[in-house]
């Protein structure tokens, strides 16, 4: 008998807590202004549930820094640029190792879309005159050497090369250059120009270096493979030259950088910062016109992580979310049914008088 009534009393105790009574059916009144009112909640319910769940399942990046450890690596260039106004046949890409040193391995390949006036392809042909330069005295000399060779006159392939450089610019020819440059890990720089022509048959074909007319676009201009969400500042980027001509140098600062995906692959690759100086050619200078690219590494490598919020941190946002909205909606519906009752009341009252 005495545990009969120490199981009912526990009953009892545990029934004290229910922080969720019920109330008899009978006593229970429904009313159009409350389905109205449940019918707004669960539609704001099922609104914030799924941002919710948009939000928990789309990733979000950490930054960090570090010093940049590499070695022994090249540097991928990816180059897509066109040239409106100069034929394929007198551009060349020269790829130079700031420290001085001849690049024996580099690696090419480049390609160039000759263009009718209107932008349309015409012809393509592989970049076999890549020049790799030693800004030395002794290379300076020899290709004096060689020139001096053609004062006297051009042997037939010049001349050839000048008729048909000639042609292309009266019909309007421009080129496209795209492609990768595969260089070492070290600062340099790389151009696109006329200098792999003879100096007497760009005099020849251009009657001065006033008019060679370097204007250009660039479509895609990067340092390795993209990430989501990279910014390349070069991307896009148009410099249309009028009755001018001179040279574009950009100063190129690379960020070596490491994209980490949620599913743990690493992307090497970079970014980079880029500002722009532009040179107008003039009556003296004995230089011709080009578009240089002067980049150098940054000694620190910015790691980008992809990462997830955790379960727990969403349950945390929907109960929230979601229990905010009930207590709301709740709130509203008595608030609507004691303003309705205060309203009908006196009407009720005049009525039955």
């Amino acid at each position: 008998m005495l545990a009969r009534e120490v199981k009912m009393g526990l009953k009892q105790a545990i029934k004290s807590l229910d922080a969720f009574p019920r109330a008899e059916e009978h006593l229970l009144q429904k009313t159009q202004t409350g389905a109205l009112v449940s019918v707004v909640g669960l539609v704001i319910m099922a609104t914030l549930f799924l941002h919710e769940l948009r939000y928990y399942l789309t990733t979000y990046t950490v930054h960090q820094m570090s010093v940049d450890l590499r070695r022994g690596e090249t540097l991928p260039i990816h180059i897509n640029m066109t040239f409106p106004s100069l034929p394929c046949d007198v551009l060349s890409v020269d790829a130079i190792d700031m420290s001085g040193k001849h690049e024996v391995d580099l690696d090419t390949n480049m390609w160039k879309l000759r263009l009718h006036r209107d932008g349309h392809i015409i012809g393509t042909e592989y970049v076999s005159d890549l020049v790799e330069k030693e800004h030395a005295a002794h290379n300076h000399d020899h290709e004096e050497e060689k020139d001096n060779l053609h004062i006297h006159g051009f042997d037939q392939a010049a001349k050839d090369l000048v008729k048909k450089v000639k042609q292309a610019i009266a019909e309007g020819q421009g080129c496209r250059v795209y492609g990768v440059l595969d260089v070492q890990r070290v600062a340099g720089n790389f151009h696109i120009s006329v200098h792999g022509l003879n100096i007497f048959v760009a005099q020849t074909i251009f009657e001065g270096s006033k008019h060679v007319n370097v204007s250009h676009m660039i479509h895609d201009l990067s340092f390795g493979p993209k990430y989501p969400g990279i910014h390349n500042p070069l991307d896009d980027t148009v410099r249309i030259l009028h009755d001018t001509s001179g040279t574009f140098k950009y100063y190129i600062k690379i960020v070596p950088t490491e994209y980490k995906y949620i599913s743990k692959d690493v992307l090497p690759t970079n970014q980079f910062s880029v500002t722009e100086y532009f040179s107008p050619m003039n009556d003296f200078d004995r230089s011709w016109p080009a578009v240089y690219f002067l980049y150098d590494l940054s000694p620190i490598t910015v790691t980008i992580k992809e990462e997830r919020r955790s379960f727990l941190h969403f349950i945390t946002r929907l109960c929230a979310v979601l229990g905010g909205t009930f207590a709301v909606t709740g709130m509203l519906d008595r608030w609507m049914y004691r303003f309705l009752e205060a309203v009908t009341k006196p009407k009720r009252r005049s009525a039955m008088h």
